[in-house]
């Protein structure tokens, strides 16, 4: 169940920058740890089309199977695993949202999941422009750099023995992803109450996926996917994100309060 604060909130944060910016459409990112209900709440106010919003998930431009495996090949294994900084094609990204905002026809991109791969160009839908409000949501949107990436916090860190993905993932913060991210007018951040809480909604992301409980090894194989995840989602449950306005939920999504800052 999605709390319907936050459908209104980031509303009134659009209107706003609309007053603002009436040349353009407004630019905004709404960011939170995996299963915080980020993709159900723009779908919802996609849908409501007040204003005209366009809608894109940083989940669908994530780096083609193919370009994954090549950095794999090159690299390691860990640079093959899509969700981590440096696993997106932002140059991708920043051409939707340029042309999202002119009278066009514009194809947005999905992922497949299943496949682990992007899905047929063929399939995307196609908003038509230009859009009054731009939509992004994903999970590690606005995410600052660790501030100590040395330790391994985790098996799959530990792993990496060298620190090479560790600072690959740091480095894509440092520039790219930072350069990106000050481009939106404002960011809205989905807090969760703790890292047990994104773990467990990841779960339930996955029985919904599938229609059944996870069984025993399904578990382990999850436990071992989010590890890609954690160090990222941890610094940003602990604050280190861009965002203007930070929504604290609880183990249901309901909104506890929010902060504006």
């Amino acid at each position: 169940m999605i709390d319907l604060a936050i459908p209104q909130l980031i509303y009134e944060i659009i209107q706003n920058v609309r007053a603002r910016h009436p040349d353009r459409p407004a630019l905004v990112g709404v960011s939170g740890a995996q299963g915080s209900g980020k993709s159900t709440i723009c779908g919802l106010l996609e849908a409501s089309n007040r204003p005209r919003l366009a809608h894109f998930s940083m989940d669908d431009v994530y780096l083609p199977r193919a370009a994954r495996e090549e950095r794999a090949r090159l690299h390691g294994p860990l640079f093959g695993v899509r969700g981590p900084p440096g696993t997106h094609d932002l140059t991708l990204a920043g051409g939707l949202i340029a042309r999202l905002g002119k009278p066009l026809p514009t194809p947005l991109p999905r992922f497949d999941k299943a496949a682990d791969d992007r899905a047929p160009e063929a399939t995307w839908p196609v908003y038509q422009g230009p859009a009054d409000a731009i939509l992004v949501d994903g999970w590690c949107l606005g995410a600052l750099p660790s501030a100590d990436i040395d330790t391994p916090l985790n098996a799959v860190e530990a792993g990496d023995v060298d620190g090479y993905w560790r600072q690959s993932v740091q480095t894509a913060l440092e520039g790219r992803y930072a350069a990106f991210f000050n481009a939106f007018d404002a960011i809205v951040h989905l807090q969760a109450p703790s890292w047990e809480i994104v773990r467990a909604w990841r779960g339930q992301q996955e029985e919904q996926l599938l229609g059944r409980p996870l069984s025993i090894p399904e578990h382990a194989a999850l436990d071992r996917f989010v590890m890609h995840y954690e160090r990222v989602t941890r610094d940003m449950l602990a604050g280190r994100r861009m965002a203007g306005w930070v929504v604290h939920l609880d183990e249901a999504r309901n909104v506890v309060r929010v902060e504006e800052r």
